[in-house]
């Protein structure tokens, strides 16, 4: 089965962590020998002057064929307009992409076109496929439906990609039922949960691990005290904010670590500040995904109040990791939050945040609890059964009438 696969959210190699997860599903795809695999993952670099400044200058620089994570990767570029002209970026990636996808399609032909997020790849896959006369499938994984579908030209060109394709993925029950809401066909949407690799992420000793983390140069987090992490970018939709001002009605002995860089770093800089917490709170930057689960398993709680996430990727390590989550009640949550050894489901308050962690403090799941919740997960798994979604989609494309299995 020859796919192609386009995908903006993938690691690069100005940004391999970027996209990770995406990058360790189709690796796991290749390994298993069964697919075929092209990836092209279109970089958005905006008109000169802009092109010159960072991040841009380094992105351009990547070279339109490179080896990442494994994989060979095509890199075409798009225009790009940044804060503005998202809504309309898929016709501009479809532009540039088609005349290499037509040259590969041409020299050895697809069976499929996949796209990995709903939005900008779906609607731009969309057209390749549709140029290309082959069945489509679309994943969704989150901020893509939730964000995206609120736009209305962003999800007028969704929805119109939703009717398009042949197959559709959720990475949980609760976004099946979100993308049904905005209008996409029940019928041929199923659910795909993440992968896990299971050789990084699994339990170490708590107290090990947080020797092990507070005596490295580069990340010299502290050696006593309870230890929260919140993972991921340091952007608004994060809720780091919520976390800090949690911590003020925790004990003082009670720190937290912010896992990510990006954006709001500034101001959540500042929000320490004010509230006298700054020596409580430890900002390290982009963690290496070889040090991620080191981190994790030195932390008494994992608390991360985004204002949406689909069944975001960090959760299920995390708990693999043996550490409980503290999480709003969105998207997949209550999927792998299904009691209190899991952790705690909490509002999007700083008191709701702080009661939940001093819950799991007085009283701590042992590690092999928590990770019993997620031993359903493996990069293995995840890519066998995407495998057995496209087979299917095949099998349908050949056969109209016939219907999606909803439990991919």
């Amino acid at each position: 089965m020859r796919v192609l696969s386009i995908a903006t959210l993938f690691p690069n190699p100005v940004r391999p962590s970027f996209g990770v997860f995406v990058g360790n599903q189709m690796r796991a795809i290749v390994a298993s020998g069964q697919v075929d695999l092209t990836i092209v993952s279109p970089l958005g670099i905006p008109v000169w002057p802009l092109s010159l400044r960072e991040p841009y200058a380094k992105l351009n620089a990547i070279p339109q064929m490179a080896q990442v994570a494994g994989l060979q990767v095509h890199y075409p570029r798009f225009t790009t307009f940044p804060k503005v002209g998202g809504d309309t970026n898929p016709g501009r990636i479809a532009k540039a992409v088609l005349p290499l996808v037509r040259k590969l399609h041409a020299q050895k032909p697809f069976d499929l076109v996949d796209a990995q997020f709903f939005f900008p790849d779906g609607p731009a896959a969309a057209i390749i496929a549709r140029e290309l006369g082959l069945p489509l499938t679309i994943k969704s994984r989150g901020a893509d439906i939730h964000f995206w579908g609120q736009r209305p030209l962003a999800l007028k060109q969704m929805l119109a990609a939703a009717h398009q394709a042949a197959g559709l993925l959720a990475v949980s029950q609760a976004l099946r039922e979100d993308m049904i809401a905005l209008g996409m066909p029940a019928d041929r949407i199923a659910v795909h949960y993440t992968g896990l690799d299971r050789e990084k992420f699994h339990p170490i000793n708590r107290g090990a691990a947080r020797a092990l983390v507070s005596a490295m140069p580069n990340l010299q987090i502290w050696p006593e005290g309870p230890l929260l992490v919140t993972p991921g970018a340091l952007i608004a939709r994060k809720g780091q904010a919520l976390v800090i001002e949690a911590l003020a009605h925790l004990p003082p002995d009670t720190r937290l670590a912010l896992a990510g860089a990006g954006e709001d770093e500034g101001r959540l800089r500042g929000l320490a500040r004010r509230l006298g917490l700054a020596d409580r709170v430890q900002f390290l930057g982009l963690i290496d995904h070889e040090l991620l689960p080191h981190v994790l398993c030195a932390a008494d709680v994992l608390v991360l109040p985004s204002a949406s996430e689909g069944l975001a990727n960090v959760w299920v390590e995390g708990l693999a990791c043996g550490t409980p989550i503290v999480i709003p009640d969105i998207g997949g949550a209550r999927e792998i939050v299904s009691d209190e050894s899991a952790g705690r489901i909490a509002a999007r308050t700083p008191e709701a945040i702080a009661s939940a962690v001093r819950d799991i403090l007085a009283a701590p799941p042992a590690q092999t609890d928590v990770a019993e919740h997620v031993s359903r997960f493996s990069w293995g798994m995840n890519a066998q059964n995407l495998i057995h979604f496209w087979e299917d989609v095949m099998t349908r494309h050949a056969r109209p009438e016939a219907s999606v299995d909803t439990a991919a």
